[in-house]
């Protein structure tokens, strides 16, 4: 793997939000939902996210997830998803990247 500065690191604008609803994705080809994002000062965002295999909808909102904020929005099934929710694979699918801790919303991961 290249090594790469940490300027670039920065360049990748990585923020904490909110969850405030999930509903399964219509149109997918892999299950995913259709997220609700709050993250505070840079507002409400939407997101795709294909977690469906390990969450149930309705345990979702409420929880802190974290997401690149600034990559350009992409049209999944006809849905503008306007930020990526970071996760990890496991055997079960995949799971999401979270804060251990309350953190205020909006924070920038560094």
């Amino acid at each position: 793997m290249e090594n790469i500065e940490f300027d670039d690191f920065l360049k990748v604008d990585m923020r904490v939000g909110r969850i405030l609803s999930a509903a399964p994705l219509k149109g997918a080809r892999i299950p995913a939902y259709a997220l609700r994002i709050d993250f505070g000062d840079l507002g409400v965002k939407q997101s795709s996210a294909r977690i469906a295999a390990v969450y149930v909808a309705e345990e979702l909102p409420g929880r802190l997830v974290t997401a690149v904020v600034n990559f350009a929005p992409r049209r999944i099934a006809g849905f503008l998803s306007e930020v990526l929710v970071l996760g990890l694979d496991s055997e079960a699918g995949v799971v999401l990247l979270t804060p251990e801790r309350e953190v205020a919303l909006g924070q920038r991961v560094y």
